[in-house]
């Protein structure tokens, strides 16, 4: 009889599951305090998109705060835009693991080179200027990881349908600020375990279900608070999209309580239409308070 994975004795088993889409058959800076909003029972409700080029590789998870615990609610992987927007519907706060926006150095290079204008110099230090956002350059400085670029990497598909998202909420009467002041945050679940000590390198793909194992378990002992179903747990062991869309939401949760890293006066135009890394400032602990 094969182990129970670490997490089996944190993992709870009421929690419930839903599973949509292909994934079901693949299943192998400066801090800033707010109030968060609340829901008509007292609770706030974030939710965590880990969102991919495709519906198939797209995750979903909705968290709901209490005072002294969490509860997640909902988890499901293979989410089209439509079913996305409407999980959206009434959450308080929604953290995103996309680029929402592109380098301004970029976007004035392509104008440029369409219009047949002369264009910057193109050696190697102008195009990291191109391929990279402020937010990246900040988070690079400071937490030592870098961001894939929206310009150059594989990245930018799942950009152009966030931006279709962000158009869609902002119809729907949303307020959206790439700089995160609205109801979307751009997260970076790599950066916040960093944050939070809990990085685990190589978590990501179909055969690194133990080092996610292990990572739902400290992520457990470091949230006790947190109620994550047994088979939400063994969701997330198989699929790296599951695990990032909960700590989209934990994200979410901090910036909700803004006890995130915010641009400041000479990053905030560029944050305005690049995007801006929502990073925790705060422990896990107190997402909980």
């Amino acid at each position: 009889m094969p182990a129970d994975p670490p997490y089996a004795d944190r993992a709870i088993g009421c929690g419930w599951l839903a599973l949509q889409g292909e994934e079901l058959n693949n299943a192998r800076v400066r801090p800033e305090r707010a109030s968060p909003k609340r829901c008509d029972d007292g609770a706030v409700r974030t939710v965590g998109v880990d969102l991919a080029a495709e519906p198939r590789r797209t995750a979903v998870a909705a968290i709901t705060w209490h005072d002294g615990s969490a509860e997640v609610e909902r988890l499901v992987v293979g989410q089209t835009d439509e079913q996305i927007v409407a999980t959206l519907a009434d959450a308080d706060k929604v953290g995103i693991d996309c680029p929402v926006g592109w380098p301004e150095p970029f976007v004035e290079f392509l104008t440029a080179h369409r219009a047949g204008r002369p264009i910057p110099p193109t050696d190697l230090a102008a195009r990291r200027r191109l391929a990279y956002r402020t937010t990246d350059l900040a988070v690079i400085a400071e937490f030592g990881i870098r961001p894939l670029s929206v310009s150059a990497d594989l990245i930018g598909h799942a950009a152009m349908r966030a931006a279709g998202l962000l158009s869609a909420l902002a119809d729907a009467g949303r307020p959206v600020d790439r700089a995160g002041s609205g109801l979307v945050v751009e997260s970076y679940p790599a950066a916040a375990l960093r944050q939070w000590g809990l990085y685990r390198p190589r978590y990501k793909g179909a055969g690194s279900a133990a080092t996610r194992d292990l990572l739902i378990h400290d992520l457990l002992t470091a949230a006790p608070a947190l109620r994550l179903g047994s088979e939400q747990a063994a969701l997330c062991s198989r699929s790296d999209d599951a695990l990032d869309a909960i700590l989209c939401a934990f994200i979410a949760r901090a910036a909700a309580l803004g006890r995130v890293t915010t641009p400041d006066p000479e990053q905030a135009a560029a944050a305005a239409t690049e995007g801006w890394i929502a990073v925790p400032t705060c422990a896990i602990a107190e997402l909980f308070g």
